[in-house]
């Protein structure tokens, strides 16, 4: 029979830590704002990792995938300015790629690596494209989940509904309900998996209302010009010369299996790995997914 000391340690060890929380400056069009984010492990120079979310989301989708990193790396994952912790902009035109880029060169020279290993999830992926295909890139090797240097349309047009939205919820329930719905495509996730989404994912307003814990605008310009607006990265994509894993949602809209083919034979001639059964984007929640990464990420050890 175990005893109440033991069951505290067991319980104790299968509590996710907490990561250290950090800011940044980043600088813009609008002046100085705030880029916070999470650190994982020690400072180690010759092995950093730095997780940055999709579009609507934050940096703590990435606490399971940088906890089990930070064994043997310093894993630092940013809140895009906008979403989680970071500074929202006056101007929401300004929420733009190149800022973004801009605001990430800042997290890596935060970070006192001169190289780093990025792993993008979404539009987190179209920044380690453009970052990736500068001179001289810092980035050492790079992961992309389920984005490509070409958006078709129809995606944006699918996201559209859920982009400039600000629901307020009486409930964490109800907010969870609401993340599985938007996120229908995410998988797998877990019930503790929602939860985590779900506290992470909202933020108490003075009334005492659960909201999104984003700016309602970061998706104004996209929502505006939704009818003809696309993507297309293909010119950076063919300046990159790191390393590159894709894994990508066999039922994603965002990363069609033609994007993905060309990816595998132009440029940096990326690894692609297609999981069946998930649309965009995969969840990077489970094992599997995350043994993907950290394999990868060993047998292309630099």
């Amino acid at each position: 029979m175990m005893s109440g000391a033991a069951k505290k340690e067991t319980l104790v060890a299968n509590v996710q830590p907490e990561p250290a929380s950090h800011t940044v400056l980043g600088y813009g069009p609008d002046g100085y704002h705030k880029i916070a984010y999470t650190q994982w492990g020690e400072p180690d120079p010759e092995r950093t990792v730095i997780c940055v979310h999709g579009l609507t989301r934050n940096a703590r989708d990435f606490d399971k995938l940088a906890g089990k990193l930070s064994a043997n790396h310093h894993v630092l994952c940013p809140d895009v300015v906008g979403r989680g912790d970071s500074d929202w902009l006056k101007d929401h035109s300004h929420y733009t790629l190149d800022q973004f880029a801009s605001d990430h060169r800042q997290v890596i020279a935060r970070s006192g690596a001169n190289a780093v290993d990025w792993i993008g999830t979404s539009m987190g992926g179209l920044i380690g494209i453009v970052l990736a295909s500068e001179k001289k890139s810092p980035l050492r090797r790079l992961v992309i989940n389920d984005i490509g240097p070409f958006i078709p349309v129809p995606a944006i047009r699918r996201i559209k509904d859920y982009l400039c939205v600000d629901p307020a919820f009486d409930s964490l329930d109800e907010a969870e309900e609401y993340f599985r719905k938007i996120y229908v495509q995410t998988l797998p996730m877990e019930d503790k998996d929602w939860q985590h989404y779900t506290r992470h994912g909202v933020r108490l307003d003075e009334q005492g209302k659960y909201r999104l814990h984003s700016d309602p605008k970061i998706g104004e310009t996209i929502k505006r010009y939704w009818a003809f607006m696309h993507i297309n990265l293909w010119s950076r994509w063919d300046r990159i010369e790191c390393p590159v894993l894709v894994i990508r949602g066999e039922e994603s809209d965002f990363l069609t299996e033609s994007t993905a083919q060309r990816m595998a034979t132009t440029g940096p001639k990326a690894e692609v790995i297609t999981i069946p059964n998930i649309g965009h984007h995969p969840s990077l929640q489970s094992e599997e997914q995350m043994a993907m990464i950290t394999d990868w990420l060993d047998r292309n050890a630099i």
